[in-house]
């Protein structure tokens, strides 16, 4: 008499294999299979499908955490008549990713409020969303992050921790002022990415001609510019602050709600 097999715990045993959606969602799917009549060949589909989804959707949300985009208004919301000039076919363009597949970088230039922070994380999102890998720092951040450590073996990691993404944001230059040593570090970020034909998108307020004011004395600043503009669409938006007619709106609002004071 040939003892009985042990029941398997086949969540358990799924999750092992790493078919871990199957396993947590195992009773609906043997309930729609068993509804449908799913022949064996049909089942096998389903389940890798259901898998498939499921790891797409895992990478999807590891590389948007390491992005670090973070969050940002809809692009719906964008009004693209408040600037006096944007050059809106240029970043349209942009927003389909074919600066990214020609290995071309894009330099979003304008004075605060202007809505550069917003475009740049809109197209590094669908850069994500649409399997790039994306860094995005504001250059204070990733100039911090580099100064961190005095070892040049962990100084090396980290700069080619900002070299490998496909697309490499760098977001507010020109808002706070460097060391004489910046500009370097920013060189041995760009300068490989350059060679490598991998994009990287900037957003600056301030002209080029303007960058020795945030990078004193630095050697390589010419160079570093040289790099950054010579496979690169540079467009200027110009106008008055969207945060300054927010605010101007929303003071209206309130006084047009106050109650009339009494005669």
């Amino acid at each position: 008499m040939t003892s009985p097999t042990p029941k398997t715990d086949l969540p358990a045993a799924l999750s092992s294999l790493g078919l871990h959606a199957t396993a947590a969602s195992l009773d609906d799917f043997l309930s729609r299979a068993t509804r449908a009549h799913w022949p064996v060949r049909q089942l096998l589909e389903e389940l890798v499908r259901v898998e498939l989804d499921a790891r797409a959707s895992r990478s999807l949300q590891r590389r948007l955490l390491r992005s670090r985009i973070g969050p940002f208004k809809p692009l719906a919301d964008f009004d693209w008549n408040w600037p006096k000039k944007i050059d809106r076919p240029l970043i349209e363009r942009a927003l389909t990713l074919d600066f990214l597949r020609d290995g071309r970088n894009l330099v979003l230039v304008g004075a605060n409020g202007l809505g550069k922070t917003l475009l740049a994380k809109a197209i590094a999102h669908h850069a994500v969303l649409s399997g790039y890998s994306v860094v995005f720092r504001t250059a204070a951040e990733l100039l911090a992050d580099v100064q961190a450590t005095d070892s040049p073996q962990l100084r090396r990691k980290k700069l080619a921790k900002y070299t490998r993404p496909q697309l490499l944001c760098l977001d507010e230059v020109g808002y706070l002022s460097f060391d004489d040593q910046a500009a370097d570090l920013l060189y041995g970020v760009l300068n490989p990415r350059y060679e490598a034909s991998r994009s990287t998108l900037v957003t600056t307020n301030l002209a080029f001609k303007d960058w020795p004011s945030i990078f004193p004395n630095a050697t390589s600043l010419v160079t570093l510019i040289d790099r950054l503009t010579h496979h690169a669409d540079v467009t200027l938006i110009t106008g008055q602050s969207y945060r300054v007619r927010e605010s101007e709106q929303e003071a209206a609002a309130r006084l047009s709600t106050r109650p009339p004071k009494p005669s």
